[in-house]
């Protein structure tokens, strides 16, 4: 009997699931969005995407070789934060900002920091950061759909943060009838993708659920009003944040508690920037400021093992 039993270290329970299926399932999850951009901007957002994913498994590749390492373009990843990227910019957009945002999320954030599993902060988030402040003009220009009157002006969440009338309906917004980056339209493509992910246990609802609902509750305190807080919820990027980029792996809590307080921060960063700051929007900045305290919040929440002694 005794022979049959076999020691090892740790881990004792292993899964069939690799990072590269991981990774293969947010692909999956995020083809809705990167179709709608197409329905609903037109084919130069092909044209975006194509540049941002390229130039990310090119930086990738580029940047292993010359330092030895294995290759790592087949775990995905690149490809997912050129299509995270790609889905955060306006179509309109020079391909060669595009090329640098690619090149600060995958050279600077990712791997001079180790690669994947070492980055403090989400890739594609910190690159659309950059380019937010290094190209503001190109950035905050929003391009309208086709099927609206208007070709470029004010997003929703300009329009609230200026007092004007947003313009949209729910039901336009909801499809993505409306001026903003091309993958954070259209609200049906992004929920699809958010189920997805959560049948497939990719991700759990605790920190998307907590960020979307703070943002809507303090909406609606700051707001007085349901529709203008359900407008919130549906402008800017809150909902690919929410599903897509504040439950990264590698810079989110992996405790349930923590998710909760993560997707809480969020939220509360999200609304303090939305209605007092100088940016209508503050999706990305409250990600990446989460990020940094991800693990203080992994610590606290972290639950004690069995007989062993909390630090």
């Amino acid at each position: 009997m005794e022979e049959n039993l076999k020691v090892s270290v740790s881990p004792h329970i292993f899964s069939k699931r690799t990072t590269r299926n991981l990774m293969l399932d947010v692909v999956i999850a995020l083809l809705p969005a990167a179709i709608a951009s197409v329905v609903i901007f037109g084919a130069g957002s092909l044209l975006v995407i194509a540049t941002c994913v390229i130039s990310c498994i090119l930086f990738e590749a580029l940047f292993n070789l010359i330092i030895k390492r294995k290759q790592t373009i087949g775990d995905f990843s690149a490809i997912i934060t050129g299509l995270l990227l790609a889905l955060n910019l306006p179509v309109n957009i020079p391909l060669w900002q595009a090329v640098i945002g690619s090149f600060v999320a995958i050279i600077i954030v990712k791997n001079l920091f180790g690669g994947l599993g070492y980055n403090f902060a989400n890739p594609a988030i910190t690159g659309r950061i950059f380019m937010l402040i290094a190209f503001t003009g190109s950035m905050t220009e929003a391009v309208f759909p086709a099927a609206v009157d208007t070709v470029a002006g004010a997003t929703p969440l300009g329009a609230l943060a200026s007092g004007e009338e947003v313009g949209v309906s729910l039901l336009d917004m909801f499809l993505g009838l409306r001026g903003g980056a091309l993958g954070e339209t259209c609200a049906l493509a992004l929920i699809i993708g958010g189920i997805y992910l959560i049948c497939r246990k990719v991700i759990t609802w605790h920190t998307p659920v907590t960020f979307i609902l703070t943002v809507f509750v303090f909406s609606l305190i700051y707001s007085g009003d349901f529709e203008t807080a359900l407008i919130y919820v549906l402008s800017g990027g809150l909902l690919i944040g929410a599903i897509f980029m504040a439950t990264d792996y590698v810079t989110t809590p992996t405790t349930a508690l923590g998710q909760v307080v993560f997707g809480l921060g969020c939220g509360l960063i999200t609304c303090l920037i939305r209605f007092y700051g100088s940016y209508p929007e503050g999706v990305s900045f409250s990600i990446l400021f989460m990020n940094i305290l991800t693990p203080y919040i992994e610590k606290i929440t972290m639950k004690k093992p069995f007989g062993g002694v909390k630090k």
